[in-house]
Parts: C-alpha cells; sequence; structure tokens
C-alpha cells in the first residue's frame, strides 16, 4: 500500500505521485471531456461568478447557482457528462477503493487570479469516502482549515503532480486554494492549474 509524503490534519499528500508522462496523458484525456462538455463559470448562491472555470465527467456533475449547490445529471448545455477518463479511475483504484468508482469527476481550471475559498465538500450522501484530489499544472497554495469555520489553518504549495487523499478527519474540514503560481509548470501551454476531485455521490 503507498505511503503518503506528507499528512496534514488528516490530508494525505503524495508528493509528485503523477510522473510528467502520466500528467500529460491526463491531460489529453480532459481535453476530450472539455470537448464534449466546454468549461463553464458557475455563479455561488449569492450570485456573484465563480473564479474558476469548470466542468465534470461521470454519472454527475458539480453546479452551483443562485438556488445553492448540488449534483447534475447533464452538462449546463443539456447534454450527459462524459465518462470519467480510465487514468483518472486507476488512481482512485489505487489509492481510494478498487470495489466503488467515483459518480463525479470534478474539473476546475484556474487561470491567473483565480482562486478557491474555503468550504466543505458536504453534497454527497454518504462522507465514509474521501475525495481525491490531483493537481496538474501550476502550483496551488492549498490551505487547510477545521472542522468548523475560522481558526488556525495550514498551508502547503501543491505542485503539478500531486495527489491527495482526503478521507476520516479530513473529509468535512475547511480547505481552499488562496492563488496559484501562475507560470511555474510547462505542463499547459498557456499556463493554469487543473485540479480534479473524483467523489461517490449517491
Amino acid at each position: 500500500m503507498r505511503r503518503p509524503t506528507i499528512t496534514i490534519r488528516g490530508f494525505h499528500v503524495f508528493k509528485g505521485l503523477l510522473n510528467p508522462d502520466e500528467q500529460a496523458g491526463l491531460v489529453a484525456d480532459l481535453r476530450d471531456v472539455v470537448a464534449a462538455a466546454p468549461l463553464f463559470s458557475p455563479d455561488t448562491p449569492f450570485g456573484k461568478p465563480m473564479t474558476v472555470r469548470m466542468t465534470s465527467a461521470g454519472k454527475y456533475g458539480w453546479y452551483s447557482d443562485r438556488s445553492g449547490y448540488s449534483y447534475v445529471p447533464t452538462h449546463p448545455a443539456g447534454t450527459a457528462w462524459p465518462a470519467i477518463p480510465d487514468r483518472v479511475l486507476a488512481i482512485w483504484r489505487d489509492l481510494v477503493s478498487k470495489a466503488r468508482d467515483p459518480d463525479c469527476c470534478l474539473i476546475n481550471f484556474y487561470s491567473e487570479g483565480a482562486r478557491m475559498g474555503m468550504h466543505q465538500d458536504r453534497d454527497e450522501a454518504d462522507f465514509k469516502w474521501p475525495v481525491l484530489s490531483l493537481s496538474l499544472g501550476d502550483e496551488g497554495m492549498f490551505r487547510i482549515g477545521n472542522t468548523t469555520r475560522g481558526g488556525k489553518t495550514e498551508s502547503i504549495w501543491l505542485q503539478s503532480g500531486d495527489v491527495v487523499v482526503m478521507g476520516g478527519e479530513a473529509r468535512l474540514t475547511y480547505h481552499g486554494v488562496d492563488r496559484i503560481k501562475f507560470g511555474s509548470s510547462a505542463l499547459l501551454p498557456k499556463g493554469g492549474r487543473i485540479n480534479l476531485t473524483c467523489r461517490v455521490v449517491d
């Protein structure tokens, strides 16, 4: 069984788990996903557009608008979400479970200046399943908080090829991305960071 490089507050960080060829293969897979389900910028329930652009693969996609956060069976264009790439599923099966595949792979794209506020992943039915997070492209400052808002936080730079498993005590811990170090990776020709999060929804 693989051992994490670093564990912070229950977040198991596998530094450099994906080599450059594996990262490039994932990016190629994601281009196919985005061709079928283009990136979009959802609004938060407060009516403000998110600074990240996103799409999804799998049975469900994650969605946000003024009515709240939810998982939905179709892209905003009305089409079904494409399948989760096999390369992504292989990482899930290696680190999380061979018995149960994720229902959703949320794909967030961070361009220069984008960020993700502190939040919990709590729209799923069963919190016993971890969330698997893959980082590709530019470095992102990942901040880890507590199970309630406020209090002391810790931060770590996530680099291209890093993988995080958020389970157990970390499953409902607040976390976010404060900023990206734009241009720090050559993986994406125009820069930016891709973050994939795989979740069991039902």
